[in-house]
């Protein structure tokens, strides 16, 4: 048992749904609302005369404060259901702000359709008031926006509808992910999925079987749930003439599609080294006694229980070199029992261990994440009714953050803390710019989380023992592999689903025949055939009513984040400025001029081919000392 895990403190946000200081936050912003439409009406009424730069000024001047007031409710209400998805007055208050964030949406609605209508007094506006112009990559973006949405009347009932269609699919979703629980073992299914990273094989083929036993049992709810969300969104992305769910994607990712080509055509030219990876982990797996797969190895691939596994066994017998290396390290007090990687980590330990990487990085980077810990930002025990995976939440009155996460002591968990609190560390850069410079696409997102677990990888990699190299390596390995060619794999599979879904209803038995099909073009000979048909079950994302092709933004992360690491390594403690300075310009400009500025052309496949570099010649070192 690990204990001290924490659940977090909201009280710096709000003491609960039935305080004061909440009650008040929704009256403002149903107040707020109403005085926008009001404004929009008077906009109607003055058509023939109507002086766009005064109105459009009050306007501004209310909006900027419901922006963050409504992203910190929203924020609130989500976080505090997450934790709790069965509660029915944390469900019944998430509908209540969803019904108040839909009413909202429809004045922003016709926010954008005013705009798009005055676009050419814009310019009228910026003279009258210069002071606004840093908004002006905002304002771009709203019109851009407000080609593709309908008239705010159409908006509000399709909003409407969503709460008992899409936004309903999705809250079953995760009510059965959350609530699932093996009879035998009376674990929770998040308990099972976990279980991917346990040093026992059996435990890890067990639970793999009884993962895919519970998706089964309940495979219809899902498949209705999927199948039910995609023709929403397909039916919606045609009434709002884009041209298919990338497009829309794309645009929300302030990304260009001949960005996405040059990354997804890099990535498919790597596959061929991935796969030896992949091969290599089994040989070694099975050269170790340390998988229960009968068909494994270098020339079968790994079964996909064990994608996860630890490498547990010593290696001193495995290349010679590995004596040269030096058995002391700066980390040395963390790497008990001569392994930080199979050890079963406290969170106190996890605490310790990445404030000192953070430091390592920057004392700010440091402080931030010592603070966080220090005010129980996180919340990290596992339990019924909790949602899985992990999630950083921003809000932006209180210019605070929150973690979530399922903490179990294992090595990645501590990599999982790492990369969310990058996240929170990203807003801390970016939290006193004004709302509509803030916000961030996915794309952008993951570059400081990303780049957060970077620096806790390779500093251990530099400074551990000689038997743990090797496992180190593959841990990186093993997350860039999850990163790189797994999301290809989601990629390939939500294109099929958006492809086959035009055409008509699908059912479980298709999402698992084009789950099978997205594998066999990512992963390929790098698996085996004990594969996972089920994945499309498992992974929230598919089932989110905004974040179609939530898959490619974390490639672009790491490899982007791959970046700017070498840059750090060249420049030093010089680049920390820089980074920080990059983290808060994402939230006003696209992907292409960021990176720019930042000294790379992500058009070219060549930039990410040479982020993909790094992991090459980790693959290599991987394979030689794993003997194959």
């Amino acid at each position: 048992m690990i204990d001290n895990i924490p659940d977090w403190n909201l009280d710096s946000i709000y003491h609960d749904i039935n305080c004061k200081e909440y009650k008040s936050a929704l009256a403002e912003l149903e107040s707020g609302i109403s005085k926008l439409a009001a404004l929009h009406e008077k906009a109607e009424s003055q058509k023939e005369n109507f002086d766009f730069s005064s109105w459009f000024y009050e306007y501004i001047l209310k909006d900027d404060k419901l922006l963050p007031l409504s992203n910190t409710l929203a924020a609130y209400s989500y976080s505090i259901y997450s934790t709790d998805t069965t509660n029915k007055s944390y469900l019944d208050n998430l509908n209540k702000v969803d019904d108040l964030i839909n009413l909202y949406d429809v004045e922003t609605t016709k926010l954008y359709h005013t705009l798009l209508e005055n676009e050419k007094s814009l310019e009228d506006f910026y003279k009258a008031h210069p002071e606004y112009e840093k908004y002006r990559f905002a304002f771009e973006e709203i019109i851009f926006e407000a080609k593709h949405t309908l008239s705010p009347a159409e908006e509000k009932i399709i909003s409407k509808l969503q709460q008992t269609g899409g936004n309903a699919w999705d809250r079953l979703h995760e009510q059965l992910i959350s609530n699932m629980r093996d009879e035998e073992t009376n674990k929770l299914f998040n308990e099972l999925r976990n279980d991917a990273y346990s040093a026992d094989p059996k435990i890890r083929q067990t639970a793999w079987k009884k993962e895919v036993a519970l998706l089964k049992q309940n495979e219809i709810a899902f498949g209705a749930c999927l199948n039910n969300l995609k023709g929403e969104t397909t039916s919606l992305l045609d009434m709002h003439k884009w041209e298919d769910a990338i497009s829309r994607s794309l645009n929300s990712s302030r990304m260009k599609k001949e960005t996405l080509g040059a990354l997804i055509s890099a990535i498919e030219d790597s596959l061929p080294d991935w796969r030896k990876y992949l091969r290599a982990k089994a040989e070694y797996l099975k050269n170790h006694n340390a998988t229960n797969s009968t068909s494994c190895g270098k020339d079968k691939g790994i079964a996909f229980y064990d994608l996860f596994a630890p490498l547990t066994a010593s290696t001193s017998n495995t290349s010679s070199s590995n004596a040269t290396l030096s058995e002391t390290s700066t980390n040395s007090e963390f790497l008990i029992q001569h392994s930080a990687l199979t050890k079963t980590w406290t969170f106190d330990e996890a605490r310790d261990y990445i404030i000192k990487e953070y430091n390592s990085f920057s004392p700010k980077m440091g402080d931030f994440a010592k603070n966080a810990f220090d005010k129980n930002w996180i919340d990290a025990r596992v339990h019924p009714g909790k949602v899985g995976g992990a999630y950083c939440q921003d809000f932006y009155v209180q210019k605070e953050s929150r973690v979530l996460s399922n903490f179990t002591g294992a090595f990645s968990d501590i990599i999982t803390l790492a990369h969310e609190l990058g996240h929170a560390f990203h807003f801390n850069c970016i939290k006193d710019k004004d709302f509509r410079n803030g916000v961030y696409p996915m794309t952008l997102a993951e570059t400081a989380s990303t780049f957060a677990e970077t620096i806790v990888k390779q500093d251990i990699i530099k400074t551990c023992s000689a038997d743990d190299k090797i496992k180190i390596l593959e841990l990186d390995l093993q997350d860039a592999c999850q990163v790189l060619v797994d999301i290809l794999c989601r990629f390939y599979f939500e294109r099929s689903v958006f492809e086959e879904r035009k055409n008509g209803e699908l059912t479980a038995e298709d999402f698992c025949r084009l789950m099978k099909d997205a594998q066999e073009k990512s992963y390929g000979n790098g698996l085996n055939d004990e594969r996972h048909e089920y994945m499309w079950a498992v992974k929230s994302h598919y089932y989110s009513t905004e974040l179609d092709f939530y898959n490619f933004p974390y490639a672009f992360g790491q490899l982007f984040s791959a970046g700017l690491y070498a840059r750090f390594l060249k420049e030093g403690k010089d680049f920390v400025d820089v980074y920080c300075s990059l983290l808060a310009d994402t939230g006003s400009m696209t992907c292409e001029n960021l990176c720019k500025k930042a000294g790379f052309d992500i058009t070219k496949k060549e930039f990410w081919k040479s982020g993909i570099e790094m992991y090459k010649k980790e693959i290599e070192e991987f394979c030689r000392l794993a003997g194959c």
